[in-house]
């Protein structure tokens, strides 16, 4: 009898293992899925740095106009990041991403068809709205249906498909460089439009989030989710019953699907309040963190390298029209190598060792790449082999340490997905995103202007000194969220469940006064 007991117990493990990596499997497929939201971004970012060598000569615009339309996506985005934070909570996650898909296709190829500045513009804001939706979803739906113990890898998919993005957008430059001045850009621009439509056909392989169907009531459809998401039917139950707190559903209320306890105020005024208009010391903790990961990503300089790229080898010396979009693919491939090494680190060595590490590595490489374009601007008629190497070397070093950590973390979804309590996260990471955008599209639409004043190079020493304050922040504010449940990430910032606290009201409720002697 003995023998056997112990058989069985060691047979456990090796039945729960497999299940444990299939459920780790379907949670992976289903965050690439929903991260193919992100490619259409980076896609747009990428074309458009060689897309504007060719834009300026065949619709003959200024500096001025130029920069404006590289970074005016970036201000539209933000329509797109508020919309498909409400949409995602009235419709769902799974809806959002098709809305993204739809839109961003339809500005594709506005901007592909386009005949004059104007109709580009134009195909910039529908493009931009489509993008804001993407960059919103992805990361909260991949953080919501990801186990904890793979939660930081999945949730950097967003930024490794923004980052993979970018590089099909370098080589649609490098591919299409030969056709027709009239005729390459826009192709460039319309071929945009392929992801979309494969993203519109894979999310039909998309369950629905298991925390959106909770907030629904749906807890039946939540437990089917949550068993293909877990290594058991026991954890799939716990994860439940966290998600139920969370969302404010008593423990004791069961069954297929339940009345959600109504808030005294409306659900939408209910969350503008919690988060923006009354927030409580723990909610404004992890606001101010969120929206300063999203700052300090932009704000170290990362779209005025992206966008500007070719403008910046050309400055270190580099003139050739193909050996510029040669160099330019040079960084898309290092910046999406190493984001696939973050996605590797990430669960392993923790948010907060990546991303000090990374940090600090963009600080130096932008002080290299500073000093660099200084020595070349001080000597524009001769050549100055080292310092043109150290700008390309700086670039590169950039982008690789900047994907390390800064990109994905910061503003790539994988902190910010976590930190916020469910009832709020859809807002709160729009806001997020709201706050990216802005510092972006700020940083895009000046850099040229911001260039003529204070010199390339001193433009790269300005984000320099953004990034170190950028790393005291980081240090000072930011606690490990490695392995913790989303439910638990709250208790880092001193949030206390709701399921708890409405069992405290309970118990109050119950106690009788003892009579006196």
């Amino acid at each position: 009898m003995e023998v056997s007991v112990m058989a069985n117990s060691a047979a456990v493990p090796e039945a729960v293992e497999p299940k444990k990596k299939s459920s780790v499997k379907y949670a992976t497929t289903r965050a690439i899925l929903a991260s193919m939201a992100c490619i259409i971004l980076g896609y747009d970012f990428g074309v458009m740095s060689g897309v504007a060598l060719y834009i300026k000569k065949d619709l003959k615009i200024t500096d001025v106009q130029l920069e404006i339309l590289m970074g005016i996506i970036s201000v539209y985005s933000l329509l797109g990041s508020f919309a498909a934070g409400r949409t995602s909570d009235w419709f769902g996650r799974r809806c959002t991403v098709v809305i993204a898909a739809a839109i961003f296709f339809a500005g594709s190829l506005l901007m592909g068809f386009a005949v004059n500045y104007a109709m580009l513009m134009a195909g910039r804001f529908v493009a931009g709205v489509g993008a804001g939706y993407g960059i919103m979803i992805a990361p909260v739906y991949t953080a919501e249906i990801s186990p904890a113990s793979a939660r930081g890898s999945l949730t950097s998919f967003p930024e490794a498909f923004i980052n993979f993005g970018i590089l099909l957008g370098y080589v649609s430059n490098y591919a299409f460089a030969g056709l027709p001045l009239y005729l390459g850009w826009r192709v460039m621009l319309g071929i945009g439009a392929v992801p979309s439509v494969l993203l519109g056909l894979m999310v039909l392989g998309m369950p629905e989030s298991p925390r959106w169907l909770v907030m629904k009531g749906r807890l039946a459809d939540a437990r089917a989710v949550l068993e293909k998401i877990t290594s058991n039917p026991e954890e799939a139950a716990a994860r439940l019953a966290d998600i139920k707190a969370a969302a404010g559903i008593p423990d004791d209320l069961d069954g297929d699907v339940v009345a959600v306890p109504k808030q005294q105020d409306s659900e939408e005024t209910q969350v503008w309040k919690e988060l923006i208009f009354c927030p409580t010391p723990t909610m404004r903790r992890i606001l101010l963190a969120g929206l300063g990961l999203h700052f300090f990503q932009q704000a170290s300089g990362v779209d005025s390298v992206i966008l500007y790229s070719p403008r910046v080898f050309k400055s270190a010396g580099i003139t050739d029209d193909s050996k510029l979009l040669g160099a330019t693919c040079a960084v898309g491939v290092t910046k999406t190598l190493f984001i696939l090494v973050a996605v590797f680190l990430v669960d392993r060595v923790g948010r907060r060792p990546l991303l000090l590490f990374s940090t600090c590595g963009v600080i130096v490489s932008l002080v290299g790449l500073g000093t660099g374009l200084t020595v070349v601007g001080n000597h524009p008629d001769a050549k100055v082999p080292w310092a043109v190497a150290l700008c390309v070397v700086s670039i590169l070093a950039y982008v690789s340490l900047f994907s390390l950590g800064l990109g994905p973390i910061a503003g790539g979804g994988v902190y910010n997905s976590e930190i916020f309590p469910l009832r709020v996260r859809a807002l709160g990471f729009a806001f997020g995103v709201a706050c990216n955008r802005v510092t972006s599209g700020v940083l895009s639409m000046t850099f040229l202007s911001l260039s003529k004043a204070i010199t390339i190079g001193g433009s790269f020493f300005l984000y320099a000194g953004i990034a170190a304050l950028a790393w005291a922040f980081f240090f000072t504010y930011l606690p490990e969220t490695r392995g913790r449940t989303l439910e638990e990430v709250g208790r880092l910032f001193g949030e206390i469940d709701t399921g708890m606290e409405a069992e405290d009201a309970a118990l109050k409720e119950r106690t009788v006064e003892l009579p006196r002697n």
